[in-house]
């Protein structure tokens, strides 16, 4: 029992004296997009926005397109601490939240759609940096890009597109809607 109270002393004394620092926290203080990711919210896309099921088996790498969607098609449509997101097609893929009656707490993920549908009817963006790779900040909450969102997309169909996946590299993103 006394060891226990000349530990405890101890380490108060020994805390004694220092400075109080704040502590650190994870939410720190929110900062903004960096400029790369501002450049891209700030351009407005170029061109016909097209659907992406009605584009999809034409495209291919390098091709430049324009597509119009709706933030859907996975549990979780954004890449956490990435500017990534996965657009859908809302003329093939249906919320949850517009189904009359359906309380579904996830209703982005379109789970009454089919995997075939979600293959057909959605595409991958991402943000790149100048240096080629994806950005490593989040887009989720950034000028208006939010789950069910409608945006328009204007881009490069990626390396390694292939008919299981549409991969776009964005130059401009306009959220059109928020849901």
């Amino acid at each position: 029992m006394k060891t226990t109270s000349l530990l405890a002393a101890i380490a108060l004394l020994a805390s004694c004296g220092k400075p109080d620092r704040p502590a650190k926290t994870a939410e720190a203080t929110p900062k903004g997009p960096g400029p790369e990711l501002s450049a891209v919210l700030a351009t407005t896309p170029e061109g016909e926005a097209r659907s992406i099921a009605a584009v999809r088996s034409q495209l291919k790498p390098g091709d430049t397109v324009t597509l119009t969607g709706r933030i859907m098609g996975a549990d979780n449509p954004f890449v956490e601490g990435r500017a990534v997101f996965i657009l859908g097609d809302p003329t093939v893929l249906t919320a949850c939240s517009d189904k009359p009656g359906d309380s579904c707490e996830t209703p982005w993920d379109t789970c009454c759609d089919t995997p075939e549908d979600k293959k057909r009817a959605t595409a991958t963006i991402q943000i790149l940096g100048k240096d080629g790779r994806v950005l490593k900040e989040p887009v989720e909450g950034v000028s208006g890009i939010a789950k069910l969102a409608t945006v328009k997309v204007s881009g490069t169909v990626a390396q390694g597109s292939s008919a299981d996946l549409l991969l776009v590299n964005a130059s401009a993103i306009q959220a059109v809607s928020a849901k």
